[in-house]
């Protein structure tokens, strides 16, 4: 059984940020169950451009407001408390928000902790 707390990841090199972001990866490859679980913050005003072109991810909006853009088809779905968004095939995408937001989000294949976003917004797959 894995146990573990919010407070446990803070400050931690499982706690990344970025201009548009904070990332608290609660659950990693190293947990080996397969997927990775992130506490998610964006802040208000962002918009990111991401395309995990090696990854699933399936995010689960539990508080503020924003929306998602599917670049390929221009289509814009509304987020906000309840809302989920499940990238299941690579789409690129483009992440607003309106309010701070934040969001569960689970990968598959699991990330290490140590990826970045590399210039098209992806993350290269773990070795």
């Amino acid at each position: 059984m894995i146990v573990k707390h919010l407070s446990q990841i803070l400050g931690t090199s499982a706690h990344i940020t970025g201009d548009a972001f904070e990332s608290r990866r609660i659950l990693l490859a190293s947990d080996g169950l397969g997927y990775s679980l992130h506490d998610t913050f964006i802040k208000a005003g962002s918009e990111q451009h991401l395309h995990y072109k090696n990854h699933l991810e399936s995010n689960y909006c539990f508080q503020g407001e924003g929306e998602v853009e599917n670049v390929a088809t221009g289509e814009v779905f509304p987020l906000k408390p309840g809302s989920i968004y499940v990238l299941d095939n690579h789409e690129a995408h483009i992440l607003r928000a309106k309010t701070d937001m934040r969001l569960v989000c689970v990968f598959t294949p699991a990330l290490t902790g140590d990826e970045v976003h590399d210039e098209d917004g992806s993350y290269a797959v773990s070795e």
